[in-house]
């Protein structure tokens, strides 16, 4: 290249130009300094390459054991069990039956938030139909149960290495099926003692060790304990077949897809886990897609240097800061959090035995990888907390060669190119049928794989071979509501654009005092809209009159803001931009004007939007119900059998501006057809529960009810959107019982009933319906909510929308607390209900309308606005 990143002088002098670009002053290469994974990240351990210290013994039972044959157990994957000397997982098993989630190899307690009287989850309406589902049995032999022995050693052994050597000394009498933590030891069988005692002689003083395994616990297959063992073999039968872990999942590098036009490539590989369900224990596993680039982090930085000479280091820092890489050496992955430019590959840090090694020399040594530019900085990737390596705690930060890593998944501004997506989506857009035969495949290779299957019969455990099937239901489609009377719509498709054409909206607001901003060059382009805008506005019962036309000069911020300044007062009821190119900086101008500074309704349009014009009526018809909305009117409306109840829809998003703020968004209805909303948002920062301004929304949104109403809602049914694996125990211990101190504070007699949903739509479980020899995805309004539902939940699965393209993905729904009196069918119908009224789509949708409301606001707080919306502009849907 004719131009690369600064040498280690220029970095020297651009470090006044690039003030504030890096978080934390550079630390130089010393004790607790290292690269990344491999490398030490401390000055005390080994690498994670180098054998633990092993002195392993002479081992004897009373009576004469000392042959020691071949076959390694899995104990490296058993050190994932975080089990104590007091036998942790004794204590785990004793515990009341609650949820379980999996975490690498780690499977964590959830609440149990099933409520004590719903004794039947499962609903009854609509017809039943067959479907497929993406899990197999996890099978064990008649009586199967996991023996779970406490193993001390006498005098005490402090090197797990050595307590794993001697323990697998015995291996006649324990057999070669076991696992061992250094501690714990679970075995298929149980030893014919309950205390166990054997000898071995440790090698380097040939001194006698004592050790006693004593019967703990008899677990049963449902044990949160044995679901640990569950996962571990399978993490250890995954590798046996040739997959690569990377974070949680596995992927076939083999197998790698090529994109070259956009410089990525595409790995298959498999989500996977393994939990209790209603009735068994079973393995899911879908088909998942790791995105990579081909270019390294050190090519990026090329071409970014190419590009913005000036603010490089800042740039850089912007761009790269928070990004995910992929060490390529050992297939590990970072989060980026600096940018070290004072270091260089030359720089040298300490190794364990105290001698200095620089870091060319490492990756020389322990990879066969040459490092080709020495000006090159490092990255810095900060663990968030302290990590294992040889028994020693890891501290510090840790130091990657930006040569050796990639970036993996996707940026924005990629997400925003048609073409690369387009691209992508051949790889990664799996049919029903496909994914099928993918995953038939994949458990086929697990059960023919010899390793694998002797391991599996020696812990008397089996997988199915082909998916599980089991019934849904589809629920009738739904009338939809106009002011001209209601009409039915294509249930496949659940799209209903073409039927509502020629239909009169359910209530329109008049247009009559509006601006209409665009530039000069875009006029032709204006004029054509605003035609197309009156003509298509009467059929809908929009009465649109002739705007305010502002003609700027030039399509800079300025002339925006100023204009709207100069133009807008007390009777502007909608303010309409139109713009020559889509620019965030801009459109967060306009709209952080328009929702905070002056609050008025505002549409910002992009020209190229409006370059076809045989779609332009199409588009001025779609830009029409928007605007109606955002004046405070109503489109359409399903039927609401259930009066007096409010539905509250509870979304968060991280603050792209300040880093550790996150913004929820709380919509709450304020008619019985649930066709009009109230609209707050609260700010949090990290740590801070959501519950500290989530009580102040909820009281302004009931108090608002009651002035439109005259009276306070029955029922207050909450969807709760946004909320992590780790989270649901907050969200029941308290944002629920503090939401309903809430109700206290409106009156001591007034005690609605209330129901608290919460929606989780990244989740990897998949429905397919069968179609004569084939595979094809479920029609919409299919729940299921049985077999693979939990069973300490009260939760349902529901298929809501159609996709032309790909798997459909369900969204799962658990009612954690609820005293609303609605049975289960009334439950998942209003579910349904709500799917078909967000007013940006006529057609349903993944999540209810009061999520994606809720969504919408607190996406446009945290991209765009970044202060609280003024009040004034609550009672409309202003931020669609």
């Amino acid at each position: 290249m004719s131009q690369q990143p600064p040498s280690g002088r220029a970095r020297g002098r651009a470090r006044g130009r690039a003030r504030g670009a890096i978080e934390e002053p550079p630390r130089r290469p010393g004790a607790g300094v290292a690269p990344a994974a491999a490398p030490p990240p401390v000055a005390v351990a080994p690498p994670a390459e180098a054998p633990a210290p092993v002195a392993s013994g002479r081992g004897r039972q009373r009576g004469g054991v000392t042959s020691r044959p071949p076959g390694a157990p899995p104990t490296s994957q058993m050190e994932a069990l975080s089990l104590g000397e007091k036998g942790a997982g004794a204590a785990a098993a004793a515990q009341p039956f609650g949820g379980r989630r999996r975490r690498g190899d780690i499977v964590i307690e959830e609440p149990r938030t099933r409520p004590a009287h719903i004794q039947d989850k499962k609903g009854s309406t609509g017809h039943p139909v067959p479907l497929v589902t993406n899990f197999f049995r996890v099978s064990s032999t008649p009586s199967w149960a996991l023996y779970q022995y406490n193993v001390s050693f006498a005098p005490e052994i402090d090197y797990r290495g050595v307590r794993f050597s001697m323990v697998k000394e015995h291996i006649e009498l324990i057999g070669e099926t076991y696992a061992f933590d250094g501690m714990i030891l679970f075995l298929p069988k149980r030893l014919e003692q309950k205390e166990t005692v054997l000898f071995s002689k440790r090698r380097n003083d040939d001194a006698d060790i004592k050790i006693t395994i004593t019967l703990t616990n008899e677990l049963p297959p449902t044990s949160p304990t044995c679901i640990q063992l569950y996962n571990i073999l399978f993490r250890k039968a995954l590798h046996e077949i040739g997959m690569q872990q990377i974070g949680r999942n596995n992927y076939n590098p083999d197998m790698a897809a090529y994109v070259p036009q956009h410089k990525l490539e595409v790995w298959p590989g498999f989500v996977t886990s393994i939990l209790q369900y209603e009735a068994n224990v079973m393995l899911m596993a879908d088909v998942s897609h790791k995105i990579l680039r081909t270019d390294t982090v050190l090519d990026f930085l090329y071409d970014l240097y190419n590009k913005t000479q000036q603010n490089f280091h800042e740039n850089a820092t912007k761009k790269l800061v928070g990004e995910i890489v992929l060490t390529r050496y050992n297939n590990k992955t970072y989060r980026i959090d600096d940018i070290d430019w004072e270091q260089n590959p030359q720089n040298k840090f300490k190794m364990f035995d105290g001698t200095e090694m620089s870091y060319v020399e490492y990756y020389a040594k322990q990879y066969n990888k040459t490092v080709r530019d020495m000006d090159q900085p490092l990255l810095v990737s900060r663990p968030k907390k302290k990590i294992q390596k040889g028994g020693k705690p890891m501290e510090g930060p840790l130091y990657l060669l930006p040569e050796l890593c990639t970036l993996t998944g996707l940026t924005d501004e990629v997400r925003a190119d048609f073409h690369v997506m387009k691209d992508i989506a051949i790889h990664t857009r799996i049919t029903p049928d496909k994914r099928n035969d993918t995953l038939q495949t994949f458990i086929n290779t697990l059960n023919k794989n010899e390793k694998v299957q002797k391991d599996m019969k020696g812990w008397g455990l089996s997988y199915d071979k082909t998916l599980l099937q089991l019934q849904g239901r589809v629920m009738p489609p739904e009338k939809i509501w106009q002011r001209s009377g209601s009409y039915n719509y294509k249930p496949q498709d659940a799209d209903w654009g073409r039927e509502m054409r020629g239909q009169q909206l359910i209530s329109c607001v008049p247009m009559q005092s509006w601006l209409f901003i665009f530039p000069a060059r875009n006029s032709p382009q204006a004029q054509d809209f605003l035609q197309a805008l009156v003509r298509v506005g009467p059929p809908m019962g929009m009465n649109i009159n002739k705007p305010i036309m502002c003609e700027i000069p030039d399509d800079r911020t300025d002339n925006y803001l100023r204009t709207m300044r100069e133009q807008m007062n007390d009777k502007t009821q909608m303010v309409v931009c139109l713009l020559s190119s889509q620019r965030k900086d801009r459109y967060d101008a306009i709209k952080k004007f328009c929702c905070v500074d002056h609050p008025v309704p505002s549409q910002v349009i992009v020209s190229r939007t409006l370059n076809k014009k045989q779609m332009l009526m199409s588009v001025a018809t779609k830009i029409a119900m928007q605007l109606n909305c955002k004046l405070g009117g109503e489109l359409w409306a399903v039927e609401i059998p259930l009066k007096s109840m409010m539905v509250v829809g509870i979304d968060c998003y991280h603050d792209s501006a300040t880093k550790g703020q996150s913004i929820g968004g709380v919509i709450a209805s304020m008619n019985s057809s649930l066709t009009r909303w109230y609209s707050r948002c609260t700010f949090q920062h990290s740590g801070q529960e959501l519950i500290d301004g989530l009580k102040v929304c909820l009281q302004a949104a009931l108090k608002k009810y009651y002035e439109l109403n005259s009276n306070l809602p029955d029922r207050v049914i909450f969807f709760r959107d946004g909320v992590g694996d780790g989270q649901l125990g907050a969200v029941v211990e308290h944002e629920i019982p503090q939401v309903l101190d809430t109700f206290k504070n409106l009156g001591a007699d007034y005690k609605p009933k209330v129901a608290w949903i919460v929606v989780k739509k990244r989740i990897n479980t998949r429905f397919f319906a069968q179609a004569g020899r084939g595979l094809q995805n479920p029609s919409p309004g299919t729940v299921v909510d049985t077999e693979v539902t939990r069973p300490e939940w009260y939760d349902f699965f529901l298929v809501s929308q159609s996709v032309r393209q790909g798997t459909v993905t369900p969204c799962h729904y658990n009612v954690v607390w609820d005293t609303s009196g609605l049975k289960p069918d009334h439950m998942q119908r209003l579910t349904y209900k709500l799917c078909h009224l967000y007013y940006n789509w006529p057609g349903t949708i993944r999540v209810p309308a009061p999520c994606q409301y809720a969504h919408k606001l607190a996406f446009l707080v945290g991209q765009s606005i970044h202060k609280d919306p003024s009040l004034n502009l609550a009672d409309r849907l202003y931020f669609l």
